[in-house]
């Protein structure tokens, strides 16, 4: 009997239709801001809709839509780069695009890049914190799309680790980097789409440059929503983002990233321990 539930289980997590569609579930229903016209995407390995479908084939398969670049962020874009490895530029082998890396002797897309790009549009699945570097390869792709006079396309995603609670003080700007460019949080509470639209309303972009944004929502999410809440496939963001409980720590344990103690990154449980030669744990636990 408990097998049987099991079974069940798993047979409606596979087939069943997620509560929540993500803005590449629902491009569908904008297309006509890409017909007829030539489209760079930047995307990953998290860039899949709830059916299993890869951006690139969905965008392939829109009427009158022509797929001509693919730019990739930090980790490449398949997510099999370490934390902070340079990426080069590559051909994807499955489509024949060429991959503009955003993360390797440049983070914003040239107007070389742009030539042939009509819209850019950015996919890629966040996970609710100020320090991860998919939020400014969109933003640097945003401004570099503004600045060559390109529309920008946000197609939204879930924060994972819900739209309620911020955490964390204020950014700094003395202190901005490619982990952290803008006065936001530590724990953002806002999707992709939703910064996109911040960074671009309070002029946060370069000289003030204002980007035609076009943000295709996310469907079916409310702000208290976890990601195992919304019926959507978690794939990890990042070879040390393996599931929704290390995004949910994240936030806090990254910042020993900044230490001399190690946060766990290459062992089966990043983010959720940290340690040191030189640290006693008993004594630390005590205190």
């Amino acid at each position: 009997m408990k097998a049987g539930c099991i079974l069940i289980t798993l047979w409606l997590t596979l087939h069943c239709p997620a509560a929540v569609r993500t803005g590449l579930d629902n491009v569908g229903e904008h297309k006509e801001l890409f017909q007829g016209k030539r489209v760079g995407i930047v995307a990953n390995h998290t860039s899949y809709n709830s059916q299993g479908r890869h951006v690139v084939d969905v965008f392939r398969e829109l009427p009158d839509v022509r797929v001509v670049a693919l730019f990739s962020p930090e980790h490449g874009l398949r997510g099999t780069e370490e934390a902070g490895a340079k990426v080069d530029g590559e051909t994807d082998p499955a489509s024949g695009l060429p991959v503009h890396s955003l993360y390797g002797k440049i983070n914003k897309p040239t107007p070389a890049m742009l030539a042939d790009v009509d819209v850019l549009v950015f996919d890629i699945q966040d996970v609710g914190a100020r320090f991860y570097t998919y939020l400014y390869t969109m933003s640097l792709a945003m401004e570099a799309a503004a600045e060559n006079g390109k529309r920008f396309v946000v197609l939204d995603r879930p924060d994972p680790i819900n739209g309620l609670q911020i955490e964390g003080p204020i950014l700094e700007p003395a202190f901005a980097t490619f982990v952290g460019l803008y006065p936001i949080p530590v724990r953002t509470g806002v999707t992709v789409g939703e910064l996109a639209k911040m960074i671009n309303g309070e002029g946060w972009l370069a000289k003030g440059v204002k980007a035609d944004l076009v943000v295709v929502p996310v469907t079916g999410w409310t702000r208290g929503m976890w990601y195992d809440q919304t019926g959507l496939s978690f794939i990890k963001p990042s070879p040390n983002m393996p599931d929704l409980e290390t995004a949910t720590i994240y936030p806090g344990l990254c910042l020993l990233e900044g230490t001399n103690v190690s946060e766990g990154r290459g062992t089966t449980m990043p983010f959720r321990q940290f340690g040191a030669p030189w640290l006693d744990a008993d004594k630390l636990c005590t205190r």
